[in-house]
């Protein structure tokens, strides 16, 4: 029995030692798991801090701008406006060659008017009769829309395609010169003046004053009254007349970029280009003013809708292009006549039509730049 006994006692001993060893190698294989588990985890997340490392690393400046542009949806409704306008007016001529923006149909037609003539006869009885008037004309003007001409004819038997896709080409160029030319009349007034200050700064600003206060329609009228008087062509009066236009018009450019160099000249870096004695051309024009590009970018293209609209207007008025050399504000000026208004409108409703989308493009255009290169934007 004690033997027995004792072989119980051992047995169970080695049961529980077999089942602790169990319970230690479950517990150290479970540690062993998990701690691969964690391993594994920490190398994902460091493959995915790294990627996002990496993908900061190459993402330029100007990617990260291009990528907030594009995320817009009104600056690529904006920008596919425009690159339709200009795919239109320079590509268009060379697929469609019926018919040139001055090449007049002579085809010609007979109207024929109806006149009522009432007189009275001897007895007191009124009688009426029609007189038929018929009229050859050899100018084919108002025709219809048709596969000869899709937009129709003007009044002078001009095709209105044509002359709308050579319009394009005058207003979108004329509004691009002067821009260009205000913008930089702009950097370099308000460059200097930011820079150098003092007196110079005084003088630079009270001509922008002068300037900001001339009134620029009736100041536009009186030079075209004066060009047309001294025998210049007309076909060139609406460039003199942009011109003067630029002129006038650089002075809120200048107090763009002053404002800007004065907040940018007391920064680290022109203190160290002064104390490397760098000449001032050099600081003005190489680290200033790329400094304000981001913002005559976005100045410029807003503009560029202001400018189409004032040419429509000078040309509306009959300031611009004769009427041989067709702008769009010039084909919009028939519409002053009432029939014109009233029954044709293939002849007047699409050159008004693109000057509304080169503007509504422009201006959509101009926004998304500004929300694209303002540095506190995070979307």
């Amino acid at each position: 029995m004690e033997n027995e006994n004792m072989n119980l006692q051992e047995a169970e001993e080695l049961e529980g030692g077999v089942a602790t060893a169990e319970q230690e190698y479950a517990d150290e294989a479970t540690a062993e798991v998990e701690e691969a588990v964690d391993e594994v985890e920490d190398d994902e997340d460091n493959e995915e801090e790294g990627s996002h490392e990496k993908n900061l690393r190459l993402m330029s400046p100007t990617q990260m701008v291009l990528r907030r542009f594009f995320r817009s949806k009104l600056s690529i409704i904006g920008l596919v406006m425009i690159i339709s306008l200009f795919a239109f007016c320079w590509l268009g001529p060379v697929f469609y060659t019926q018919w040139g923006p001055t090449e007049q149909d002579m085809t010609g037609k007979v109207e024929y008017s109806r006149t009522p003539i009432t007189y009275t006869d001897e007895n007191g009885v009124e009688h009426t009769f029609y007189q038929i008037v018929e009229t050859e004309k050899t100018i084919n003007a108002l025709a219809p829309m048709d596969l000869s001409h899709p937009l129709g004819t003007d009044k002078n038997g001009y095709d209105v395609l044509a002359r709308i896709m050579d319009g394009g080409k005058v207003s979108l160029t004329i509004s691009f010169l002067s821009v260009f030319i205000i913008t930089i009349l702009g950097v370099i007034f308000g460059g200097i003046s930011g820079y150098f200050g003092g007196i110079v700064d005084t003088i630079i600003m009270r001509i922008c004053d002068i300037l900001m206060c001339l009134p620029g329609f009736p100041i536009l009228l009186i030079v075209g009254t004066i060009i047309e008087a001294i025998g210049i062509d007309l076909q060139y009066r609406i460039y003199y007349l942009m011109g003067f236009l630029t002129i006038i018009s650089w002075s809120g450019t200048a107090r763009l970029v002053r404002g800007q160099i004065l907040s940018l000249r007391e920064q680290e870096y022109m203190v160290a280009a002064e104390a490397m004695g760098y000449s001032t051309g050099r600081k003005i024009f190489k680290h200033l003013i790329p400094n304000v590009m981001p913002q005559l970018i976005v100045s410029m293209t807003l503009s560029l809708g202001s400018m189409i609209l004032y040419e429509a207007s000078l040309s509306y008025l009959g300031l611009g292009a004769p009427e041989k050399y067709a702008a769009w504000g010039t084909m919009i000026n028939s519409a002053n006549d009432l029939n014109i208004l009233q029954n044709f409108f293939n002849v007047w409703g699409p050159p008004g039509i693109c000057i509304i989308l080169a503007v509504l493009g422009f201006n959509f255009v101009g926004d998304g730049l500004r929300d694209a290169l303002d540095p506190k934007s995070r979307r």
